[in-house]
């Protein structure tokens, strides 16, 4: 009998690539697929499924957050195969706990392997809320990110906590980091992107909240309403900057304050 799964992925093409090599594997059933954490959740929900792909890295809850919310709501867990860019710690954090992982690109073969690795484990045990506690444990135990980040100006270099960065933002290539208060300084990020300078920051900390700037959720003085339903944060630096707010980050703004 086929397992039935459900696919959580940000990225559409990757849902689509997924599902169409679960499809020509034979022994999956899609029945649902969703693009963020709260899907994820209501989904497994709803359907049961004995098998869910779950994206590591998504905006607002991602994977492991996924697993979090579950577990703390004492949910029923389904086999979970992660899927990543990154081959990093976890990858072996997933297999010594009898994780699956699939890294992007997916490779077809892999794909035949972690179903087989589902079907296996189906009867193992121990439950998957048991390996999945462990593994939220051992992940955030080494997923402290550095508490102060290197920067760069006029000649030299010096240290700020990642406490009193208010924001930064990118140009032309550039990252530049601004620090809070009347005495603010600025400074440049050694960093090649955004999503790099994030990695190296605490996540529940910054907020991506357009594509050119990360924010501080901490450090953000005012919601300010603009026009057609969008908004602009200004922030707790000396000039009390004013930085847009995406679309695409508009709902992640209500969650964040209840608005």
């Amino acid at each position: 009998m086929p397992l039935s799964a459900v696919i959580v992925d940000d990225e559409q093409l990757a849902r689509d690539e997924l599902a169409y090599l679960l499809k020509n594997a034979g022994e999956v059933n899609v029945v649902a697929q969703g693009k963020n954490g709260l899907e994820a959740i209501n989904l497994i929900k709803e359907h049961n499924p004995d098998l869910v792909f779950l994206d590591v890295q998504m905006p607002g809850l991602d994977g492991f957050g996924v697993i979090k919310k579950l577990l703390d709501k004492k949910v029923p867990l389904p086999k979970i195969v992660f899927a990543t860019a990154f081959d990093q710690y976890a990858v072996k954090a997933f297999e010594v706990n009898a994780v699956d992982y699939l890294l992007k690109p997916f490779d077809k073969k892999r794909v035949a392997q972690a179903i087989q690795k589902a079907r296996v484990q189906q009867d193992a045990n121990a439950t998957p809320g048991e390996k999945f506690e462990t593994l939220v444990r051992m992940l955030e135990s080494q997923k402290q990110p550095a508490s102060k980040v290197l920067l760069k100006a006029v000649g030299r270099m010096f240290l700020v906590d990642q406490k009193d960065i208010c924001y930064a933002w990118i140009e032309d290539g550039v990252i530049t980091v601004v620090t809070a208060g009347t005495a603010g300084m600025e400074g440049q990020s050694n960093c090649r992107t955004l999503e790099e300078l994030l990695d190296s920051l605490d996540t529940k900390l910054f907020w991506r909240a357009h594509r050119s700037y990360l924010v501080n959720i901490n450090r953000i003085r005012e919601v300010v309403p603009w026009f057609k339903s969008s908004y602009q944060l200004r922030m707790d630096d000396k000039k009390q900057t004013e930085i847009p707010v995406s679309r695409a980050q508009t709902k992640r703004l209500r969650e964040l304050f209840g608005l």
